[in-house]
């Protein structure tokens, strides 16, 4: 199983929160891949029902913030690409070099 995850990072109005849209990608690339295909598909858990999407790309590349306005809210997350680099449940990762 790969180290990649594609994750969503919002402010649920008291507590931030990460919800994880794919886990265990081999590679980067691949999670990005998957991060690109949900871009204009992915809803949170909350009950929303969309009227508009705004996408906006990080100029890292590798991070969106998407904005979506529903009837009576607007809703906004970021989606970005993750991986792990250390798991005390099993083999210890290593630290990529510069941490």
């Amino acid at each position: 199983m790969g180290n990649w995850v594609v994750i969503a990072q919002y402010f649920n109005g008291e507590t931030h929160s990460t919800e994880f849209i794919c886990r265990g990608r081999e590679t980067k690339d691949q999670a990005l891949e998957e991060l690109r295909a949900v871009l204009h598909t992915y809803l949170p858990s909350k009950n929303i029902i969309e009227k508009r999407r705004r996408v906006y790309r990080f100029t890292d590349q590798e991070s969106y913030l998407v904005v979506i306005k529903g009837r009576l809210t607007e809703w906004e997350c970021t989606l970005r690409v993750a991986e792990l680099v250390s798991d005390s449940d099993g083999p210890q990762d290593r630290i990529p070099p510069g941490y």
